[in-house]
């Protein structure tokens, strides 16, 4: 069910947003519609999910108008707080968003539409399990006004698929893309390497895989270990072994030098497209800083330096709605000093790197050191930016603290 909810201070029943925090009218604005439901747990999920025996009370039948209830309350909060400006993209995500009708996922991005206005060209994202994807389902989400769906391929590995928990039937994959295309979606993949038992050839034969089905995009994400997980009970218990350093870093040259040699081109550390113009626009709106809202539980949302995050259970999401309340559980405003770093780790990560101009003075003085480390692209570097080369990539971690040590 999740990671624990950050610390912060009380969020007010109304979700009214500060004076010091009023929107800037030339920042891009999007939506994140968290959809918590799920048929199975993946062993290596921490993310806010619930399968059925969990929502205790809750209703996936009426979690639609629930949401709903929260797009109605941030639209009385924005425009309170200045001009309402049109979502750029909006994504679903979950949780498994295509476990509810697609009828439901329609009236939700026409609430959305009807709140705030879609951009022009709008970028419009569903997440979905591939055997929940039929040609009639996409066509349904295409009317409504949905441009992407990102499907999670995960592996094309049996052991693999079975190592992580995911129940989907493998060849439902290339069903789902051929659906997706036949509506007019673009698509991507989603593929985590590093499983218990999965070998570099088996990451092979996934990419290998991926690349067959033609997508717009592909990501590729490590896997990771979260606490109270499954899959970190079972390697606590010795049931399974923890992942590798070396062969996930072996995994991931792999994936780059495959990807980028059937021309996806790396524009984030873990993500890769076909050209500019399939890149995710609402995940690069996060690394550069844009506003987005967050509605659905758990869900955290950020207006003008002002961060918070709703209760998790989907009941508590319900009954604070239902009273007329805000689902927020909890705020912050991060300071200077985190914001600086955040905006290191954040913008390093993507393809156009951070200006060096942007480094505190002693940070400035160590990008030579890095570029001489091979971590940092010397030409990028005297043209006044830090971007990673591929062992930078793998090493990012590291560049962040080098670039935000105390001077």
């Amino acid at each position: 069910m999740g990671a624990a909810l950050p610390l912060g201070d009380p969020a007010p029943a109304d979700g009214r947003i500060p004076d010091a925090h009023r929107p800037d009218p030339e920042t891009d604005f999007g939506v994140y519609l968290h959809v918590p439901f799920c048929r199975v747990r993946c062993g290596y999920c921490d993310f806010n999910t619930y399968t059925a025996p969990e929502l205790r009370g809750a209703r996936q039948d009426e979690y639609a108008d629930t949401l709903l209830r929260e797009v109605a309350l941030a639209r009385e909060v924005l425009a309170e707080a200045g001009p309402l400006r049109p979502a750029r993209t909006v994504f679903f995500g979950g949780g498994t968003p295509t476990l509810l009708p697609a009828g439901d996922l329609a009236r939700m991005l026409d609430g959305v539409r009807d709140a705030f206005g879609l951009a022009d060209g709008a970028e419009v994202t569903v997440e979905a399990n591939p055997d929940t994807v039929t040609d009639d389902v996409v066509a349904e989400l295409a009317r409504a006004g949905v441009t992407r769906m990102s499907i999670g391929m995960q592996s094309s590995e049996p052991h693999v698929l079975a190592a992580l928990d995911r129940t989907h039937d493998r060849e439902n994959v290339g069903v789902a893309v051929r659906a997706a295309r036949a509506a007019g979606l673009d698509v991507s993949l989603d593929l985590i390497y590093g499983a218990p038992g999965e070998s570099l050839a088996d990451w092979r034969a996934s990419l290998e895989t991926a690349i067959a089905h033609a997508p717009d995009h592909i990501s590729a994400y490590a896997l990771i270990i979260e606490e109270g997980t499954k899959l970190a009970r079972q390697i606590a218990r010795g049931e399974v072994p923890a992942p590798d350093d070396d062969l996930q870093a072996d995994m991931y040259e792999l994936a780059d030098e495959l990807l980028q040699g059937a021309g996806y081109g790396w524009y984030e550390v873990s993500n890769w497209a076909t050209d500019a113009a399939h890149r995710s626009r609402h995940n690069l709106s996060y690394w550069r800083g844009a506003d987005w809202w967050g509605f659905g539980p758990g869900a955290h949302s950020h207006v003008s330096g002002l961060r918070w995050w709703n209760v998790k259970h989907p009941a508590a999401y319900a009954q604070r709605l239902a009273l007329g309340s805000s689902p927020a559980a909890g705020r912050e405003t991060p300071d200077a000093d985190q914001r600086a770093l955040e905006r290191v780790l954040l913008e390093t990560r993507i393809r156009e790197g951070m200006p060096v101009a942007a480094l505190a003075p002693g940070a400035r003085l160590r990008v030579a050191s890095l570029v001489a480390d091979g971590l940092v692209d010397g030409v990028a570097a005297i043209g006044g930016r830090v971007v990673l080369t591929r062992r930078g990539r793998l090493l990012a971690d590291a560049v962040v603290r080098a670039l935000t040590d105390d001077d």
